[in-house]
């Protein structure tokens, strides 16, 4: 008689237990094995495929006639997948929703911060969850630290517009840094509370000049750096108008200043590449993606440190403007080297501009006055019919500076746009109006400005759809401890999920 008669489902039990055992054994242990001390999240507002490949397009043109690219940083990083980014209630999403997905994996509705849809829960991010864990916290962004990107990972509000009361819940917060742009509203309505003397009181270091930021070292405690200039939405300028402070130069000092024994989790965005994108300004959105893009470098250069226990992920919040690398004039061409005649971004030459509709009446202006500031500016040549003829006959003898000249000058019909565009810009107040065909056309923004900048975006062969976001896809890169989940195709609120579970939570839960 066997004596594991009549316990056969005694032991078939205890069999199926050690099995589950064992498994749950292995995938804690493969968890462990890929959770990171620290962990990187860069997220290029705006930014999806086209915006990173025309910057490789552009680069590679610089310095070949050969059709190609010169990979990115970001380009190059090894495990990479593609994100779909849409709101809880639209199909385009905006920055406030696509942020709650990427830092508490929830689906909002466009407009509100880490709450749900009703705006009656508060989502707790991925941020808050390493800090509880223990370990240290940054954000940094290269538009204001209140705008909505970056509140996502902090603040918890119903509306993106609440500029004070997101910036308070900064000043009370205990994360290690902050730093890049400004508030937009330090001061609340009534004028008794200020935001950056609440973060003082609550212990921060507040820097306002380069020397100061510089000056920061391991141990003083928490900071908020704000770049010595920023423009009119407490933002950084554009990269290609040139910054005291990069936004590469603030995640450095973050590294720096968050590195310890207890790891860290820091979010950088480079926010400008979607108001670059919004204006349609291909050269400046470039610029700043390629800023962005040394941002990442400076994390990148950290990981390879220390490659067993570093996270980067890099991603996009949504796509803006709908840039196409194709447009119809150029047709299978394209001519992305001639981009480096531009020399300053849309929101500078708007300045240009303004100073001389100060001093000249809309009846006295001619576009030929502002010849030699929109060949600098933009490398566009505004030719007589004597100058044209003397480049053409140079062009046909071989002459190459000729040629290209010829090239950047503008033809009958983009001379017509933009002399349309130029009187609807010193016609400010009447010219302007705000119906549905000028905002098809300019969108919003400065006439004559927008028409130079298509005028040289269409001579590369590039074209856009919208002045808006768009609902296309974005794509998601990762390298490092963890890094193979960030492949394949997947929505925004998996990456923060695969976020939450790298800082090590153990469920997802919405608090508060």
């Amino acid at each position: 008689m066997s004596l594991f008669r009549g316990k056969r489902p005694v032991l078939r039990t205890l069999f199926v237990l050690i099995t589950v055992m064992l498994l749950v054994a292995g995938i804690s242990a493969q968890a462990l094995a890929a959770s990171p001390k620290y962990v990187f999240l860069f997220i290029g507002d705006g930014m999806a495929l086209p915006q990173l490949n025309a910057a490789e397009i552009y680069l590679h043109a610089r310095e070949s006639d050969d059709p190609g690219v010169r990979k990115l940083n970001i380009t190059r990083m090894p495990h990479q997948g593609l994100t779909t980014t849409y709101a809880a209630d639209s199909f385009i999403t905006d920055s406030a929703a696509a942020g709650t997905a990427l830092s508490t994996g929830f689906k909002t509705n466009s407009g509100v911060i880490a709450m749900d849809p009703s705006k009656k829960e508060s989502y707790e991010t991925v941020a808050e969850i390493a800090k509880k864990r223990g370990m240290k916290v940054g954000i940094v962004s290269s538009v204001s630290i209140d705008h909505a990107t970056p509140a996502c990972f902090y603040a918890h509000e119903p509306s993106r517009k609440n500029y004070h009361e997101i910036g308070m819940q900064l000043a009370v917060s205990d994360f290690d840094y902050f730093a890049g742009g400004g508030l937009k509203k330090p001061l609340s309505a009534d004028g008794k509370t200020d935001t950056y003397k609440a973060a003082e009181k609550n212990g921060f270091t507040v820097t306002r000049t380069r020397e100061d930021f510089l000056a920061l070292k391991p141990g003083i405690g928490k900071v908020f750096a704000v770049s010595p200039e920023l423009d009119g939405d407490k933002a950084l300028d554009y990269a290609i108008d040139g910054q005291p402070i990069t936004l590469e130069e603030f995640t450095r000092k973050g590294i720096e200043l968050l590195d310890g024994p207890q790891g860290f989790f820091i979010m950088v965005e480079g926010g400008k590449i979607d108001w670059a994108c919004h204006a349609n300004d291909a050269v400046t959105t470039i610029k700043d993606t390629l800023a962005f893009d040394e941002a990442v470098a400076a994390g990148l250069e950290f990981a390879a440190s220390h490659p067993e226990e570093t996270l980067v992920v890099v991603t996009g919040d949504h796509e803006t403007g709908g840039l196409t690398i194709g447009f119809a004039g150029t047709k299978y061409s394209t001519y992305l080297d001639y981009l480096g005649g531009q020399t300053m971004s849309f929101i500078a030459f708007d300045k240009v501009l303004d100073e001389y509709r100060k001093t000249t009446p809309p009846g006295d202006a001619k576009l030929e006055d502002l010849k030699e500031e929109i060949e600098d500016a933009f490398g566009l040549v505004l030719l007589t019919e004597d100058e044209r003829k003397q480049l053409e006959l140079l062009a046909a003898n071989g002459d190459r500076k000729a040629q290209e000249r010829l090239y950047f000058a503008l033809t009958k019909e983009e001379r017509q746009n933009i002399e349309k565009a130029f009187v609807r810009s010193m016609n400010k107040e009447e010219e302007r109006a705000g119906d549905n065909e000028t905002y098809l056309i300019y969108g919003g923004y400065e006439p004559l400005t927008v028409a130079l900048t298509h005028t040289l975006n269409h001579k590369a062969g590039l074209a856009w759809t919208t002045y808006a976001h768009t609902g296309v896809p974005v794509a998601t890169f990762a390298q490092g401890a963890g890094a193979e989940q960030f492949a394949g195709y997947y929505d925004n609120t998996d990456i923060g999920k695969k976020l939450i579970n790298a800082v090590g939570a153990k469920a997802l839960t919405a608090s508060r």
